[in-house]
């Protein structure tokens, strides 16, 4: 059960992340409570899964940021706003592929 839950909020903590307005002390606060989260998921296949479907969601969505940063001319306010945001999202992205990497050490370590 506690699994589920820890799913659900990963799902809610990255809505939150991905949205524009957090604040820097809420961005932070939120992303501890992802890595927090990520913790609880369980060495089993089916937690892999999910977090690695989160992972490759968000390496689809630094691509596509980064495609659209790239149209924004240097020095615009508009690229300034841009590049914040791929680095929000690429600090996001750090975080899920560490859960990832964490899920596939001790699941291939609790198989030998």
């Amino acid at each position: 059960m506690h699994r589920y839950v820890a799913r659900s909020n990963i799902d809610h903590y990255l809505g939150l992340l991905y949205a524009h307005g957090l604040s820097p002390h809420d961005r932070s606060a939120v992303t501890m409570l992802l890595v927090a989260e990520g913790e609880k998921l369980g060495f089993v296949p089916e937690d892999l899964e999910f977090a690695e479907l989160r992972a490759a969601s968000g390496r689809v969505r630094v691509t596509r940021l980064k495609a659209a940063r790239d149209a924004d001319a240097f020095g615009t306010p508009e690229r300034e706003r841009a590049d914040r945001t791929v680095v929000n999202v690429e600090n996001t992205q750090t975080q899920l592929e560490d859960i990832c990497h964490r899920l596939r050490v001790e699941i291939s370590s609790s198989r030998k």
